[in-house]
């Protein structure tokens, strides 16, 4: 009776150790990768919000007189092209975030130039629609750099997580890839050159 006793005590120990190993590691991928396709579907709603609020800062800049149709044909272009590009949160390669990335810094080049324009014209500034609009608009600004330094944080746990030895090996024979967080667009470093 013992004999027998002992390989089953065996059996059932590796058994418990591999389902620890496989299971453990393969559920902890799992919500690593979910927290950061969290944190990303978050900058996409803090993008949207800003893209929520481009047409309102558009229709009152269009009531001031004399203001360049071309700075804000601009801005609704880019808008239109920043809201066309999406990502499925299941393929966020870093070609689709550059993607998006190049998308959404039209649309700031944009905003910007925009921005620069208004100051020509005082008597728009002085609005309070203006300056609530604008001060909206910072506000997303800001929080659209929390929730990408969010992202990558997330992705930074996550891709960490994966590559360590030997949750490499359990992650690799589900066919978990590595993240690809948001980077610095080039010539980021650079300040940009405001002319009046």
């Amino acid at each position: 009776m013992k004999k027998w006793l002992i390989p089953v005590i065996v059996i059932a120990i590796i058994g418990f150790i591999a389902y620890s190993l496989f299971g453990g590691t393969y559920n902890t991928a799992v919500e690593k990768q979910e927290e950061a396709k969290t944190a990303w579907s978050n900058v996409e709603n803090a993008y949207q919000r800003r893209n929520d609020l481009i047409p309102n800062l558009v229709n009152t800049v269009k009531g001031a007189a004399d203001f360049e149709q071309e700075t804000l044909t601009q801005v609704i272009q880019a808008r239109a092209k920043a809201t066309s590009v999406n990502i499925d949160a299941d393929n966020l390669s870093p070609e689709a975030i550059a993607n998006f990335q190049q998308a959404q810094g039209g649309l700031s080049s944009a905003l910007s130039k925009l921005l620069v324009s208004v100051e020509r014209y005082p008597e728009l500034k002085a609005t309070q629609n203006f300056q609530q609009l604008q001060s909206q608009l910072e506000g997303t600004e800001n929080r659209i750099n929390v929730e990408r330094n969010r992202y990558n944080e997330a992705v930074k746990i996550y891709n960490t997580f994966i590559r360590k030895f030997p949750n490499n090996l359990v992650v690799g024979f589900f066919g978990f890839d590595k993240m690809a967080p948001f980077e610095a667009v080039e010539g980021a470093e650079q300040a940009p050159t405001v002319e009046f």
